[in-house]
């Protein structure tokens, strides 16, 4: 039987949705979902918003937490085609590490993940934990022609193209940036969230410098932690699913 049934990951992700101190609130972030078309279309490449999706982001209230400005000094570290290899100079290697640090060691949300991996005989201390998701999320492995052009946050946080069409692209910070450097344009959305608070789900269609994405969601307002957290603790309970 699994050491975590599926009623405590539920649980425990309310728990760190509760303690998601640097999530945006309403005053932080608004956005413009314009038109929202069926799944079945959602291939057809068609923009149907006029608009940007992101209408405002205080970006001094947000961008000035240590988590959000760690993710933010990690976007530029990649090479978005699958098929180039990926290299880590001493420089990435250190923003790495500050943001795996300031997410979970610097956090409550990042403290209260680590807790429950320790009780459940996942992790026995927050070195092994810190050295797990270093290789989680920054180890190098192949997507394409065997080159080491891949890792864990690069798909989910930054975004990659392959075989001709965005792969990954899940975070709202990358999304927000990108569309306001004008390499982004947003399409339309095919699924909204019912929450009336930041974070919420959105699966959105859009073009990335020439790329489509069919559906990418991304939880719209969530802080950088949480993301890392949500996925670390699927990853880490549920492998290979």
């Amino acid at each position: 039987s699994e050491r975590v049934s599926d009623s405590e990951i539920q649980k425990v992700s309310e728990v760190l949705y509760l303690l998601d101190s640097n999530r945006a609130s309403e005053s932080e972030l608004f956005i413009r979902p314009q038109t929202l078309i069926q799944s079945a279309v959602t291939n057809e490449k068609n923009d149907l918003s006029p608009l940007p999706l992101f209408v405002y982001v205080d970006e001094a209230s947000l961008f000035s937490k240590p988590t959000y400005a760690a993710l933010i000094s990690l976007l530029d570290n990649y090479e978005r085609k699958t098929g180039v290899s990926e290299n880590y100079g001493s420089v990435e290697v250190r923003e790495q590490e500050n943001f795996l640090k300031e997410s979970m060691k610097n956090t409550e949300l990042g403290r209260e993940l680590f807790s429950f991996f320790h009780t459940k005989g996942y992790y026995s201390s927050w070195e092994e934990f810190l050295y797990d998701l270093r290789m989680m999320w920054f180890g190098l492995y192949s997507r394409s022609s065997g080159s080491l052009d891949s890792s864990g946050f690069e798909h989910i946080f930054s975004g990659e193209i392959k075989n001709g069409k965005v792969s990954g692209f899940h975070n709202w910070v990358r999304f927000y940036l990108q569309e306001k450097s004008g390499l982004l344009n947003y399409y339309s959305h095919s699924y909204d969230g019912p929450w009336m608070v930041y974070p919420d789900v959105l699966g959105m269609q859009f073009m990335w410098d020439g790329y489509y994405k069919e559906v990418g969601s991304s939880l719209i307002g969530a802080s950088p932690e949480f993301d890392l957290a949500v996925y670390t603790l699927c990853y880490v309970t549920r492998p290979g699913k």
